[in-house]
């Protein structure tokens, strides 16, 4: 009898994928502005570096390889973990090296080089955003003194942290652990040339069985104004977070603030303003009122975790992005996909376009700007055929990251008097410097187009496009392009990617070679 139910319930959820893989037509291209990421996870080693205790060289070559893998899939963000456990992937901040680098907290690459220096150079240099990922509240993932150094945060304060299910976590009742971590975040803004801050969904801990947060002596001495225990934990939360997007606006306007929750706020049972689900929620278990950072404009973006199939009873996928677009309050959605999900044998999961569908069915939502995938290991795996979706299909050209109007909305003026030289069927182009803008701003970076001598210029057309650059060079060398007649046109473009008007267009011919 459980064997029946269980093959109708597969056959239910694959007829209803076939009817939306069939039904849907929406054109794959899409416009020119998507942000397309990846999850680079560092903790437990689930991405890069494969294993702790690499050579810096074989860090670097495990890392570059990473980078080229996903610029041939489209990618145009890469958000890594920068601080799994209370420790760096970074050189120039408060906190110790992490064990999951070089296989002991505490100790330094040797030879010596900054990964998250490294990383955001190679990043640019392919034209990707790098977003520092940060686990706030994560001060360990084991209670093995061995994995912890006596150096470390949690032995130097003890009585800012609580255990639970194993792990070691900061209290986000005391205003000393909110001052501290607001200030490791901020080493790495001023110190780095990152373009976002990024916290996933840890932040009070996920339910255990027979574990009890330990945080009543601290509700006992500041949670006087509140009349119970799960208003004030999300409180300590939202003031971290309202802080934090202060700071970090402060520091650098133009470092985007984004969050990625659990894929459900409330669910409406619970709340006339929740979704059409049933599932755990971020408000009543994690603490976490993500609804609420959107409102009040303390985050650039906000990125769920819609790690459900669509569907699916409990948390069907397509409701939770159609409210999740209706709850963005003018802010970006980026929807995360589980990757790692794509080959499990479940309903839904079994359907290998399960994510494809997914894809598409957020692209007919205008208020969607994006996706993000979990993580980088699944996708360069190519699990159930992703990295050959997005190389052949939906990511097949390239795409600028979307606009944040609200962070900046003056865009660059054009450059300036392009020429172009052919030499051995290369094309090479030059050009200058744009002039100031209205905000003082001349180019981050350039859009180089190519266009058919008869067609029209329009460079709102992505597959024209045959380079993004974040570097300020002011020169590009075509080398792909076939023999015929080509329009070149340039664009600049600023930090936070808005785009000038093209430069003049300039005709070249390139001859036949017999």
């Amino acid at each position: 009898m459980l064997l029946r139910f269980w093959l109708l319930l597969i056959i239910f959820f694959t007829s209803i994928h076939t009817s939306f893989s069939q039904n849907s037509t929406l054109p794959e291209s899409p416009s020119k502005r998507e942000f397309r990421g990846i999850w680079l996870a560092t903790v437990a080693n689930i991405d890069w570096p494969s294993s702790p205790g690499l050579s810096s060289a074989r860090q670097k070559e495990e890392f570059l390889k990473i980078l080229d893998e996903h610029q041939k899939s489209g990618i145009n963000a890469i958000l890594l973990q920068v601080r799994p456990a209370s420790d760096a992937f970074y050189g120039r901040g408060r906190e110790l090296w992490s064990r999951f680098l070089t296989g002991k907290q505490g100790l330094a690459p040797a030879p010596y080089y900054d990964p998250l220096e490294f990383a955001v150079n190679e990043a640019h240099k392919r034209g990707m955003e790098l977003h520092a990922w940060f686990n706030p509240y994560r001060a360990s993932t084991t209670l093995a003194s061995s994995d912890i150094s006596r150096e470390h945060i949690s032995r130097e304060h003890p009585e800012w942290f609580f255990n639970y299910a194993g792990r070691k976590l900061f209290n986000p009742g005391l205003p000393e652990v909110r001052a501290y971590i607001i200030q490791v975040i901020l080493d790495v803004v001023r110190n780095y040339d990152i373009d976002g801050v990024h916290f996933d969904d840890y932040f009070y801990p996920y339910p255990e069985r027979n574990q009890v947060i330990q945080d009543k002596e601290t509700f006992a001495k500041y949670g006087a104004e509140f009349t119970n225990i799960d208003d004030w934990r999300r409180h300590n939360v939202d003031i971290l977070i309202h802080t934090l997007a202060d700071s970090i606006h402060a520091a650098k306007r133009y470092v985007k603030f984004g969050i990625s929750p659990f894929g459900i706020w409330r669910n409406r049972s619970q709340d006339p303003e929740g979704s059409e689900s049933s599932g755990l929620d971020s408000y009543g278990t994690l603490y976490a009122d993500t609804r609420k950072w959107i409102r009040e404009g303390w985050v650039d973006y906000i990125n769920p975790q819609i790690y459900f199939p669509l569907y699916y009873r409990v948390a069907p996928f397509e409701k939770l992005v159609d409210w999740w677009s209706n709850n963005t309050f003018g802010k970006h959605l980026y929807i995360g996909h589980a990757a790692y999900r794509a080959t499990e044998r479940r309903p839904g999961w079994n359907d290998w376009r399960q994510i494809p569908d997914q894809i598409r069915y957020v692209r007919q939502n205008n208020r969607v700007q994006g996706s993000v995938f979990f993580s980088s290991k699944s996708v360069t795996s190519n699990f159930a055929g992703i990295q050959d979706s997005l190389r052949n299909d939906f990511y097949r050209y390239p795409a600028l990251p979307p606009q944040m109007l609200w962070l900046d909305a003056i865009p660059p003026q054009s450059p300036l008097n392009l020429q172009a030289n052919i030499t051995a069927n290369r094309v090479s182009l030059k050009w200058g410097e744009p002039i100031k803008a209205r905000d003082g701003e001349t180019a981050y970076g350039y859009v180089i187009y190519r266009f058919p001598s008869d067609g029209r210029i329009d460079i709102e057309d992505a597959s024209k496009i045959i380079k993004i650059s974040f570097e300020n060079s002011t020169s590009f060398t075509d080398e792909v392009a076939r023999p015929g007649m080509y329009f070149y046109v340039v664009t600049a473009i600023d930090r936070l990617k808005n785009e000038s008007l093209p430069s003049n267009n300039v005709m070249v011919s390139i001859p036949q070679v017999y």
